[in-house]
């Protein structure tokens, strides 16, 4: 089996499912059709990833996901820098939000199984000390939505509906279910 992300969380999460499987992770530019749901995006988007690995790795299983943050039908990537991780954690401040994960499992047989998974998460209201603490951490800038729910995020965090491991970037439950009985 093959994890297409070089995603440390990633990993991590694909480790409680299964100890077997390596790294390969996908580099091609990502495509999303103008348009297109913050849902439509994460199934287009992982799918793109683990067609690119398993062009050169037939009779493997791969699994590629691709996690995105929205709100009010707006997508917020990874942070540019500092200003725009501030603009967007000002935009989650005391509302609730949606994390979308999609997932695009090819197994070894070429079959597919393409999901994504939703998960609201809302936000306390912070103050714009408390924005400036977070990411002089450094921890937003490399997360979409500017947070991560597991690290020092987890206290701008008021409460979630829905799977903690999809906002962390892996559907554990619901990959764990495609996988069963396949592999």
């Amino acid at each position: 089996m093959i994890l297409a992300s070089q995603s440390p969380r990633r990993k991590e999460l694909l480790g409680y499912i299964t100890k077997d499987f390596k790294i390969i992770p996908a580099v091609g530019e990502e495509v999303v059709p103008e348009g297109t749901s913050p849902e439509g995006t994460v199934l287009a988007l992982s799918r793109q990833k683990a067609e690119e690995i398993y062009a050169d790795n037939k009779g493997e299983t791969i699994i590629a996901a691709d996690t995105i943050v929205a709100i009010d039908g707006e997508i917020l990537g990874k942070p540019r820098d500092k200003a725009h991780a501030a603009e967007m954690l000002n935009k989650l401040s005391g509302r609730v939000h949606s994390v979308f994960t999609g997932v695009c499992v090819i197994f070894a047989d070429g079959s597919r199984e393409n999901f994504a998974e939703e998960t609201k998460v809302e936000f306390y209201p912070l103050t714009e000390r408390e924005i400036a603490d977070y990411i002089a951490t450094g921890d937003p800038m490399d997360k979409a939505g500017a947070y991560g729910i597991q690290e020092k995020g987890a206290a701008n965090v008021k409460g979630i509906v829905g799977d903690f491991y999809n906002v962390m970037g892996l559907p554990v439950g619901r990959l764990a279910r495609v996988l069963r009985g396949r592999l």
